[in-house]
């Protein structure tokens, strides 16, 4: 339920950005929807081999900041596979990346479970 969450308003930020913006360019929803799915597959399986390296090299101090930027260059890595996705320059992939981060940040905020309610919930049933 979570990804379906997540595919969705990663596919409206991008599709929302890409109708501000004029340096990004997308077809219609249905493409904004393979890109958040794409984006969410390649930063799963080839996120953290673009970002191991990164942190070692900043001694794991800008994890985020390096998160940032890996899919940053994955929305290029997209952008270069897809036709019907465009985006001019390495900014706007960088505001994409910090925006999608930012929302899915108080997205998972939102949904995660407070211990002190999950405690209640245990003593309550053991009565």
């Amino acid at each position: 339920m979570n990804f379906i969450l997540h595919l969705l308003l990663d596919a409206a930020i991008i599709f929302g950005l890409a109708y501000l913006m004029p340096q990004i360019d997308v077809k219609n929803f249905g493409t904004a929807i393979l890109i958040a799915f794409l984006l969410g597959v390649l930063n799963f399986f080839i996120g953290w081999i673009i970002s191991f390296p990164l942190n070692l090299v900043t001694f794991f101090l800008l994890t985020g900041l390096v998160r940032l930027v890996v899919t940053a260059l994955i929305l290029k890595l997209i952008d270069k596979m897809m036709s019907s996705f465009t985006i001019h320059g390495f900014w706007p992939a960088l505001l994409i990346a910090a925006v999608i981060a930012f929302v899915g940040g108080l997205i998972d905020q939102q949904h995660a479970p407070n211990p002190r309610v999950e405690q209640m919930q245990e003593s309550v049933a053991l009565r």
